[in-house]
């Protein structure tokens, strides 16, 4: 598409453009705004949360032809709102939003209208937050609207105006590191203004008619005192990110930004009255999330990360990158999916996995998600293990999208075979196996257990002759419904009759959220009874929504 470089309007048709200008050179470069998080990012990596933010920002508008900018631009926002990730993602999306509101009923926008709108962009970003940062993407995005709202009664081409913009928006994104003492800690610029600039460049680059694409190259600087700068205050921890949505009427978005920011920090509570973008920092993400549900709303799009794992993992890793002892870059790393503490730590720890995707069955993690993980690893042989049937296509879309790797996908269609596939990873790793022959026997492997799951029904049903009312428990033999009671211990003992768990040696017991060690003792006493000749193993998955996963071999 040719841009005519001297346009002093724009309609909805630019606007479209210039949105997706500034998501492919976000694109081009989100990992160079990853490599800035040298301290544990709490919502997962900027430059990642980031493109996703505005890749549902443009998904709302790839597909609509409308020249009244007005409309275009409140299409964007509200795509930005449902896909906002992490801090820097809210911001964003408030900051899109702020912008909209001001276009509203615009069938175009000029140097002063477009000065206007940075003005309410940046308003609405700092209002969305409680305590705002200065040194952050905020910073950024006010004083690079300062230049605009200075410059527009003088100039009237919006290429000039926006390259003003992007100029002191870089100029402000080299001062961050002054006003935010971690930043000079760790030897960097804020990784959410970097990624802003990335985004205001694009734009800029496609109205200058260049390509819109880049190299990418590492920006991490090795600070002196980066550890120093990784410490968390909190003597618990950094604990976990929490977001999700909240779908009503006639909610208050005050009451409920009040009540979150109470239970914890980093709080950003965005929306109106039918929907609200909730995320927050805290230490039982329980908390928030059975307040939107006492409140008799519907959540949606539930993410909960575990910011200290996050914090360790990293630092584990940064040691070993600069002390030339990391891992080993010319053997098969594996990426894998999976939820729950006790998960991430038995794949990482115990069976050697490289990356935990976070998701399974209620979090379906998409190409990207792998393709990010992919970036993070120095391996250049990698095997991605989906753990769940629904999420083998998403794993194979991106083995085929990989350019710099080799890389295969393992299709574990549960955790129990994903677990069974890294057993036979570790047992081969150490050997002179290729990378293929490594794959296949990981997926020989698959066949070598059984899975069986307990979880609650969400509604009332018969099915295959199984009789389910809501709320109760129902036991899954490998995916397909075979048991349901109102009692936990029955339906767990009916599931491994159904499996014939008695013609095998091995049972292993993974308690979720909600469940304890006792408890699952207390289990295995009661199915000692009838599995008496069975070697029992507990051990704790943290896994939510599923009271047990169970292995049976």
């Amino acid at each position: 598409m040719i841009i005519e470089v001297k346009k002093q309007i724009c309609d909805g048709h630019l606007y479209k453009w210039l949105i997706a200008a500034g998501l492919a050179w976000l694109e081009h470069n989100h990992e160079r705004v990853n490599q800035l998080n040298v301290f544990p990012v709490p919502d997962g990596d900027t430059g990642t949360n980031m493109l996703l933010t505005m890749k549902r920002a443009y998904e709302e508008i790839a597909n609509l032809n409308e020249p009244h900018v007005g409309i275009v631009s409140e299409a964007v926002a509200r795509g930005a709102l449902m896909g906002a990730r992490g801090n820097s993602g809210v911001i964003l999306s408030q900051l899109l939003r702020g912008f909209a509101q001001r276009l509203h009923g615009h069938e175009n926008f000029d140097a002063y209208l477009f000065s206007e709108a940075c003005k309410s962009a940046v308003d609405m970003a700092y209002k969305a937050v409680i305590t705002p940062v200065e040194g952050t993407i905020l910073t950024v995005a006010r004083l690079a609207k300062d230049t605009v709202v200075e410059k527009a009664t003088q100039e009237s081409s919006l290429l000039e105006l926006l390259t003003l913009m992007v100029n002191a928006a870089y100029d402000a994104l080299q001062k961050t590191p002054d006003l935010l003492p971690v930043l000079k800690k760790a030897g960097v610029v804020d990784s959410g203004g970097q990624g802003f600039v990335f985004i205001l460049e694009g734009m800029l680059r496609l109205l200058r008619g260049e390509v819109v694409t880049m190299a990418r190259d590492s920006v991490l600087a090795n600070g002196e005192h980066w550890q120093d700068a990784l410490v968390p205050e909190d003597e618990e921890g950094y604990g976990y990110d929490v977001q999700f949505l909240m779908y009503g009427k006639d909610m208050d978005v005050n009451v409920v930004r009040a009540t979150i920011d109470a239970m914890g920090w980093s709080t950003l509570v965005v929306g109106d009255d039918k929907l609200i973008k909730v995320h927050v920092h805290v230490h039982d993400p329980g908390k928030p999330i059975s307040y939107a549900i006492g409140l008799g709303v519907a959540i949606d799009d539930v993410v909960v990360e575990n910011m200290q794992m996050q914090y360790q993992g990293y630092v584990e890793e940064r040691i070993g990158r600069e002390a030339g002892t990391g891992a080993d870059v010319d053997g098969v790393a594996v990426v894998t999916v999976a939820s729950g503490d006790g998960m991430r730590k038995l794949f990482t720890q115990d069976l050697q996995a490289a990356h935990v995707v976070s998701g399974g069955q209620t979090m379906n993690p998409s190409a990207e998600d792998f393709l990010a993980a992919i970036d993070k690893i120095p391996n250049k042989e990698i095997i991605l293990l989906p753990n769940n049937k629904n999420i083998i296509m998403a794993a194979r879309q991106a083995a085929s999208l990989a350019r710099d790797n080799q890389v295969r996908v393992v299709p574990s269609r549960s955790i129990q075979q994903g677990i069974a596939a890294m057993f036979a990873y570790v047992n081969t790793r150490e050997t002179d196996v290729s990378l293929d022959e490594i794959t296949q026997a990981m997926t020989n492997a698959l066949n070598n257990v059984i899975s069986a799951d307990v979880t609650n029904a969400t509604r009332s049903v018969e099915f295959d002759g199984v009789a389910v009312e809501e709320g109760h428990f129902i036991g899954l033999l490998d995916g397909t419904l075979v048991a349901a009671g109102d009692e936990l211990f029955e339906v767990v003992g009916q599931l491994l009759r159904k499996a014939n768990a008695s013609e095998k040696e091995l049972i292993t017991l993974y308690y979720g959220a909600g469940q304890d060690e006792a408890q699952a003792r207390a289990l295995v006493d009661y199915l000692i009874h009838d599995f008496g000749s069975q070697e029992f193993e507990v051990v704790a998955g943290g896994q939510p929504l599923y009271p047990y996963i169970i292995s049976i071999e």
